[in-house]
């Protein structure tokens, strides 16, 4: 990593959001609000290619020209992460890529100490169970994970703890 000579200091940034294509907007919000509990802090919107305002210079700047429209909608976590939902015109619903092994996100994790009850809310609402769900220290913490599918092909994971809870001074040993 390279630095200037002016700032070496570095410090953890704060995690803003994370944008998932679906294939179906509503039904996404549907499912993210109605089974995970995010807040919806705006509607599905059309946004439409243009290059008069800020957004629509914004949106070609990043998808280059020819996308025509696509549908958003901003929703968010009890802890402020945001969701950035897209439904683009070419959006359909593929069999889940998960490809671990492959350089690029391959899964988000949120946090339910009902591991259970939250996996058995995804299933009835069409998503998967990936795995069984399982203890990081058996018979020792209680921090448990489980890998699911929502009904749309992402592939996110649920911690029964804090993120740090699971990592820190101890874990693995």
């Amino acid at each position: 990593m390279k630095t200037t000579p002016e700032k070496t200091t570095s410090y953890p940034r704060a995690f803003s959001h994370i944008g998932i294509t679906v294939p179906d907007l509503e039904a996404a919000v549907r499912f993210y609000t109605e089974i995970l509990g995010f807040y919806c802090i705006m509607p599905p919107t059309v946004i439409n290619e243009e290059n008069e305002t800020p957004i629509g210079i914004m949106c070609s700047d990043v998808f280059g020209t020819g996308w025509k429209s696509f549908k958003i909608s901003h929703l968010a976590t009890s802890d402020g992460i945001g969701i950035e939902l897209f439904e683009f015109n070419s959006s359909r619903k593929t069999t889940a890529q998960f490809q671990p092994f492959h350089s690029g996100l391959f899964h988000f994790s949120v946090q339910d100490p009902d591991i259970e009850g939250l996996v058995a809310k995804i299933v009835a609402a069409g998503g998967k169970q990936r795995m069984p769900i399982r203890a990081y220290y058996p018979g020792e913490k209680p921090y448990r994970m489980c890998y699911v599918e929502d009904p749309f092909g992402t592939v996110f994971e649920i911690y029964s703890h804090a993120y740090e809870l699971h990592y820190a001074s101890g874990a693995y040993n």
